[in-house]
């Protein structure tokens, strides 16, 4: 019973495990892994530190939960923007950027956490998420490059030069937040399409993103 006389309704063990994992994404989001003990993150949850090993057996555990889901958050948001059926090429990379920021804007801890996934406990969040759309990217890249009469072999090099450049500028824009959106993905999208000796002074996004 609380100091008000009323019952506290107890939690069932997956609200439970809900609630730890939430908490638990702020504490690595503002401290990174080494920065954030287990018991912070159980006086913050209001539990006993027995809790946090009953659900996940440690803080790696957890931890290793809290990464897992922002990697896939933003992995089924790229996919689903890389695989948009119809879309032109220079849509293609519209949507992808678009997604990428738009995660980022929504989810600031949850990408400080990926992004942290690249060093800390020899994880590779990030770089998962990359790879995996590097593959789509050069799908998407190959028949386009085969219509056009050019040499297929270039466009490993192309899909990785475009997915670094869109995610490390992601990066910099979470630090850099003065920046709009579209802003960002516009100067993106102008210099991936264009090129810098055709920078187009007057470039504008063809349009949003389709709802998934």
């Amino acid at each position: 019973m609380s100091e008000t006389g009323t019952y506290r309704r107890r939690m069932t063990a997956a609200e439970r495990r809900d609630q730890l994992i939430g908490v638990a994404r702020m504490c690595f989001a503002d401290k990174g892994f080494d920065g954030t003990s287990i018991e912070e993150i159980a006086a913050r949850a209001e539990v006993s530190k027995p809790v946090i090993y009953e659900h996940f057996g440690g803080k790696e555990g957890l931890y290793a939960v809290v990464v897992d889901r922002e990697v896939n958050t933003l992995l089924h948001s790229l996919r689903v923007a890389i695989t948009n059926p119809g879309a032109g090429s220079r849509r293609l990379l519209e949507l992808a950027t678009l997604a990428l920021l738009d995660y980022i804007e929504s989810c600031p801890e949850g990408f400080q956490i990926i992004m942290r996934d690249s060093s800390e406990l020899g994880g590779s969040g990030f770089a998962s998420i990359l790879n995996d759309v590097i593959v789509r990217v050069e799908g998407v890249l190959i028949p386009r490059f085969e219509a056009r009469g050019f040499d297929s072999k270039s466009v490993p090099l192309i899909a990785q030069a475009l997915t670094g450049l869109i995610a490390m500028t992601g990066q910099w824009w979470l630090d850099n937040p003065e920046y709009e959106k579209e802003e960002v993905v516009s100067y993106l999208v102008n210099l991936a399409w264009n090129g810098m000796h055709n920078l187009d002074m007057d470039f504008h996004l063809s349009g949003r993103p389709i709802a998934s």
